[in-house]
């Protein structure tokens, strides 16, 4: 799949630093269930309802752990993931849902990322699964997540045709990802920086 500098969403091209420790990724090869809708959220925050395209599906593994607080940060990182996957098959890179859920540098690479599905008419299917989803906390108060993307079985397509783009399975199809998050005065954690490494032994199965 073709995909975005710094922001992260069915491709990356962005740089970073790999990650150290083992090349395989629990979760990369493992089955999960996915719910094309996230779980509602019950804490008195008025959110932008977000719909996938049609298709198109997103698994994050884990959901959740249990932890309140690193459940927050999983849920807002998984509804700009989605924000921007409705944006796209929208053709909207101005989309609310994708400004509710990021700020800074991250926002505007993610409008001008759906602004190029836009300029070739394009949308996403398939599935992309996003696992080994870990947070860790700073001292000034951000988040940090890091993530693999496994992009093997996600696609574009054409609007107007409806014509599929089937890509092979390379190891650029595994990308590893690393956000920083912020939340804001509503409460919600927005991707405030998102950088990627497209091919990383970390996420190859």
């Amino acid at each position: 799949m073709a995909v975005a500098v710094a922001v992260v969403v069915l491709a990356g091209c962005g740089g970073g630093t790999e990650p150290e420790g083992s090349d395989e990724i629990a979760g990369v090869s493992e089955g999960a269930k996915a719910s094309p809708e996230a779980h509602p959220v019950r804490d008195g925050i008025a959110r932008p309802k977000v719909s996938l395209p049609q298709g198109d599906q997103l698994v994050f593994v884990p959901r959740e752990t249990g932890d309140a607080r690193t459940d927050a940060v999983l849920r807002d990182n998984a509804e700009y993931l989605r924000a921007i996957d409705e944006a796209i098959g929208n053709q909207d890179p101005k989309a609310r849902a994708v400004a509710f859920y990021s700020k800074g540098a991250a926002y505007l690479d993610s409008v001008d990322w759906i602004g190029g599905f836009v300029e070739e008419g394009t949308t996403v299917t398939g599935t992309v699964r996003y696992v080994d989803r870990r947070v860790t906390f700073g001292k000034d108060g951000s988040a940090g997540l890091t993530y693999c993307g496994d992009e093997s079985k996600g696609y574009t397509k054409n609007l107007k045709t409806e014509k599929t783009n089937v890509t092979p399975v390379t190891k650029d199809s595994y990308v590893f990802y690393n956000d920083r998050l912020r939340k804001n005065t509503k409460g919600v954690w927005q991707v405030t920086k998102s950088v990627s490494e497209r091919g990383s032994k970390a996420c190859r199965p």
